[in-house]
């Protein structure tokens, strides 16, 4: 069975704040065993990252100012997702 195990950090908890995504990592599993096959991207998130976060993540806004938007990978991540179970970290 393929799930895929993932991980995110953000810019903190609330989207209706403006909170966004920063980065995302998928690594795919098959029965129990990881096959080495991952995702991962840093994301633009079109606002400022807060001290308190970058404290816990060390993502500044600088770093991440050239990375892609979310909408940019959507699709790329839909597509390594697929239908697989999802394993939040």
């Amino acid at each position: 069975m393929r799930e895929i195990d993932f991980d995110t950090e953000t810019t903190g908890v609330n989207p209706k704040e403006g909170d966004r995504i920063v980065e995302i990592g998928c690594v795919e599993i098959i029965n129990l065993n990881p096959t080495g096959v991952t995702f991962h991207r840093y994301l633009n998130p079109e606002r400022d990252v807060p001290d308190e976060v970058v404290r816990v993540h060390g993502l500044t806004g600088a770093f991440l100012k050239d990375k892609p938007v979310f909408a940019a990978i959507a699709d790329e991540l839909l597509k390594f997702l697929g239908d697989s179970p999802l394993v939040a970290h």
